[in-house]
């Protein structure tokens, strides 16, 4: 499904979210682990998926990241995005999850998660808006509300962002504020 099939349905449901948690990897990256020859973690991060969560934050949505795995690349990264509210090494998510509501006062009606992986479950099905990447495990693409058409790491977060910065009537403004 891509940005023209977005349905009226899946509008107003990315209408009421105001919150979204995303996973790393498999989402913000490609999944792949990469390790050079001195065993240092490599990770690519698309940068159209990062203008699109800075577009979220610069629209007053609260951005979470959620991992299982723990990364110095991670926090330097989503500090160059101006991300705040990371979560490493956290393995079970469905509790993770829970407790983000809680510490961000957040409603999980309210808020979106997007991930790729079976692990990512417990924490997708409390959330109001289930997303994963085109190439997400076929089960959770079964079970998601929404698969983007981009693949995790080559933008599937961007698609989400503009779905819903769509939902708000604001997509466009924000493509025009880089006129």
């Amino acid at each position: 499904m891509s940005a023209r099939s977005w349905t009226p349905q899946l509008l107003k449901r990315a209408a009421a979210i105001r919150a979204i948690v995303f996973d790393i990897d498999g989402v913000l990256t490609d999944g792949r682990l990469y390790r050079d020859d001195s065993g240092q973690e490599i990770k690519a991060f698309h940068s159209r998926d990062g203008l699109g969560l800075k577009g979220l934050m610069r629209n007053g949505f609260t951005l979470v990241v959620l991992t299982a795995r723990r990364s110095r690349l991670v926090q330097v990264r989503m500090d160059e995005l101006g991300i705040e509210n990371l979560f490493q090494g956290r393995e079970d998510k469905g509790e993770a999850f829970g407790e983000i509501l809680r510490q961000f006062k957040l409603d999980a009606t309210r808020t979106a998660y997007m991930g790729d992986d079976l692990v990512d479950w417990p924490a997708m099905r409390q959330a109001g808006l289930k997303l994963c990447p085109g190439d997400a495990d076929q089960w959770i693409i079964q079970h998601a509300d929404y698969a983007t058409s981009a693949d995790g790491g080559r933008g599937a977060a961007r698609e989400v962002a503009e779905l819903l910065l769509a939902g708000h009537g604001l997509l466009d403004q924000w493509r025009e504020s880089f006129r």
